[in-house]
C-alpha cells in the first residue's frame, strides 16, 4: 500500500538527464564522451535564476539527495533531513539541484555503462577522475540550466571538496560555498584506509580485473569488507559504544569465529547491504578521487595561495566526534581562507556519531545552517 509521505517532503521526484556530447578534458590527460549526466532538481527557480543551490555528494551518494521516487519507497534520499519544505535547504525559498558524479553508479556514466567503442562494459577502461574533473562538468550543467551563478554550493565530505575546487576553479560562478566535515587533503592514515579498502576489492576472486560484469559476478566478498572499513571510520568511538557497547547477539560467549558481537552482526549487514546497491569500480573510482584532491599542490604547497581567485563567502562546519576528517582540519581551511583575505565563517557542532554526523539534524547544526542560509536566500532576493 502506497505510504503518506511527510508533509515537509520534496514528495515524488523523477531524475533527469543531460546528454553530453562534447568531450571532458579530464586531468589524467584523457578526454571523456560522450556521456550522460544524471541529476535531480528540488523548488523551483525564480525569474531572475538567483536562487539556485548545488549540493555535491559524497563517496556512496549519488543525484537523489531528498523526496522519494514512489510511494513506495523505503527511504529518501541521502540528504532529505536538510532538503525540503521547511528545511535548511527550503524549496520554498531555493531550487536545489543536485547532481550523480561521473563514475559513479546508477546515475551518470559510469564504469558498468557500456563504451560506445567497444560494445562493453567501461569496467576498468573507465578513466580515473578527479574533484576538478567533477567540476567541469557540473559548470556544464549550470550552464545547461541557464544559471550564471549559484546562490550557494553545499556539500560534506567528498562533497565539500567539490565546493572548494568550485570556489578555486569558477570564482564567479557562485556566491556562497558551505564546506561541510572537510579537509584540505588526506591524511597519510586516509590514504591508507582508502588503499586498504581497494585492496580487498582487487583481490576477491570475483573481480575478474575490473571485468566482472562479463562473467555475471559481483566481487561482493571485497566491496562488503571495503564497505565494513569504511563505515568505521565514519562513527566515533562513542557512537559504536552507545549502541553496540561489547552486547553479545546470542547473550553469550561460544567461543567460535561465526557473529557473536552485535558490531559484527551490525557491520556484516552493513557489508552485505552495500553490495546490492554499489559498485565496486566506483568505489575505487571514488576513493581515488578523494586522495588525489590537494588544491595547494597547484600553489607550491601553500593552500592559502590556492585559495587566492575564491570570490565566494565560505561557511565551513565542523564535527567534534569526526575522527576522520577532524575539526582541526577544518581550521586548517579556515586559517587558509582568513589569510587570502576571503569572508569565512566557522561553526564547530558538539556531536557525538563521527563523520556521517553532516547527514543528521543535531540543533546548533540546523540553527547554523538555517542562519547562514537565511542571509544567502536574502541576498537571492527570495
Amino acid at each position: 500500500m502506497p505510504r503518506t509521505l511527510p508533509a515537509n517532503s520534496v514528495g515524488i521526484v523523477t531524475p533527469q538527464s543531460l546528454q553530453v556530447a562534447e568531450p571532458l578534458p579530464l586531468d589524467c590527460g584523457k578526454t571523456f564522451g560522450p556521456y550522460e549526466l544524471v541529476f535531480e532538481t528540488y523548488g523551483e527557480l525564480n525569474a531572475d535564476r538567483s536562487n539556485a543551490i548545488l549540493v555535491c555528494h559524497a563517496l556512496s551518494g549519488n543525484h537523489h539527495a531528498a523526496g522519494y521516487h514512489s510511494e513506495n519507497d523505503d527511504k529518501p534520499g541521502w540528504w532529505d533531513k536538510c532538503i525540503g519544505p521547511g528545511k535548511p535547504f527550503d524549496t520554498n525559498r531555493f531550487f536545489v539541484v543536485c547532481p550523480a558524479n561521473l563514475g559513479g553508479y546508477q546515475g551518470s556514466t559510469g564504469p558498468g555503462d557500456h563504451n560506445p567503442a567497444t560494445g562493453r562494459p567501461y569496467g576498468p577502461d573507465f578513466p580515473v577522475v578527479t574533484v576538478a574533473d567533477w567540476v567541469r562538468s557540473q559548470r556544464i550543467l549550470q550552464r545547461h540550466l541557464g544559471i550564471d551563478c549559484w546562490a550557494a554550493v553545499a556539500g560534506g565530505s567528498l562533497g565539500a571538496m567539490q565546493v572548494m575546487q568550485w570556489s578555486i576553479d569558477y570564482p564567479e560562478a557562485l556566491r556562497h560555498a558551505l564546506v561541510i566535515a572537510a579537509a584540505p587533503r588526506l591524511s597519510a592514515q586516509n590514504i591508507a584506509f582508502n588503499e586498504i579498502a581497494r585492496q580487498a576489492i582487487v583481490t576477491d576472486p570475483e573481480f575478474h580485473g575490473g571485468r566482472y560484469y562479463e562473467h555475471g559476478v559481483v566481487p561482493r566478498r571485497g566491496l562488503m569488507l571495503a564497505r565494513m572499513l569504511g563505515h568505521i571510520t565514519y562513527l566515533s568511538d562513542e557512537a559504536m559504544r552507545a549502541k553496540f557497547g561489547r552486547d553479545l547477539r546470542g547473550g553469550r560467549i561460544n567461543y567460535g569465529f561465526d557473529v557473536e558481537f552485535q558490531v559484527e552482526s551490525y557491520l556484516r549487514y552493513q557489508g552485505q547491504s552495500f553490495v546490492d546497491r554499489f559498485d565496486a569500480n566506483t568505489y575505487l573510482l571514488m576513493t581515488k578521487a578523494l586522495d588525489y584532491f590537494d588544491p595547494a599542490a597547484r600553489a607550491d604547497g601553500k593552500l592559502a595561495q590556492a585559495f587566492a581567485p575564491a570570490l565566494a563567502r565560505f561557511l565551513v562546519i565542523s564535527f567534534t566526534s569526526d575522527w576522520r576528517f577532524s575539526p582541526a582540519r577544518s581550521r586548517e581551511i579556515v586559517d587558509a581562507l582568513v589569510d587570502a583575505g576571503k569572508h569565512v565563517s566557522y561553526a564547530e557542532i558538539t556531536s557525538d556519531v563521527g563523520h556521517d554526523d553532516f547527514l543528521l539534524t543535531m540543533p546548533h547544526y540546523v540553527r547554523t545552517l538555517n542562519g547562514y542560509l537565511d542571509r544567502v536566500a536574502e541576498e537571492a532576493g527570495v
